[in-house]
């Protein structure tokens, strides 16, 4: 991902970004000579505190083969993204995306034993289900532990964090505020996303608006 000077967020920015709520990705493994990559739409849990991020996939899925025979993967989480048309954007008119997105470069551990499965489910299901504490995930007979043998847990370390907010902050602020206008005006897909993360990183300029 080409991430240039005006349009790179830093740590703090990306960490409120996604705890926002952004919290499903795409995880890309190698897939080998001949096989391209393999990619996988997915949930996921960042543990911030540990440098990891956590989640579990289906024994049969291509991408575990992917990681036991190279365990660098990448996961991909970008949102509030809309197309902007040339005449919004002045001379000479260059159409252009703006978009928000989060790369987590990482090594990936493959989970396989019982216990360390339904740890890894647990704290899933504590994040996206919290309205239930009572579900739990218990290896042996219950009715969830005898689906841990279907199942593959992968615990990602996190080597490196780049993310991008791309959303002309290159341009004038006063031309930056008419394109989120034009985004208001139009308001169609993630237009109103894609608005306040513009204003958002205006703001950043600590340029009042005219």
């Amino acid at each position: 991902m080409l991430i240039r000077s005006w349009d790179r967020g830093d740590e703090a920015e990306w960490r409120a970004w996604l705890a926002e709520g952004r919290d499903f990705g795409l995880l890309a493994a190698n897939g080998g000579p001949g096989r391209g990559p393999v990619l996988v739409p997915t949930h996921f849990l960042l543990d911030a505190g540990r440098g990891e991020i956590l989640l579990h996939l289906a024994a049969p899925n291509p991408l575990l083969a992917a990681v036991r025979d190279d365990p660098e993967v990448t996961l991909a989480v970008t949102d509030d993204y809309a197309f902007a048309p040339g005449h919004w954007r002045g001379e000479p008119g260059t159409p252009t995306s703006y978009y928000a997105s989060v790369h987590f470069h990482a090594t990936a551990e493959i989970v396989e034993d019982a216990a360390g499965k339904a740890e890894i489910l647990n704290r899933q299901l504590a994040h996206f289900q919290p309205e239930t504490p009572q579900t739990r995930v218990l290896p042996g007979d219950s009715a969830f532990g005898r689906l841990l043998p279907g199942l593959r847990g992968l615990r990602l370390t996190v080597r490196e964090v780049r993310a991008k907010f791309k959303f002309d902050d290159k341009k004038p602020p006063a031309e930056q505020y008419a394109l989120a206008d034009r985004l208001a005006e139009r308001g169609a897909g993630l237009d109103a996303g894609t608005r306040a993360q513009l204003l958002r990183r205006n703001a950043r300029r600590q340029t009042p608006r005219p």
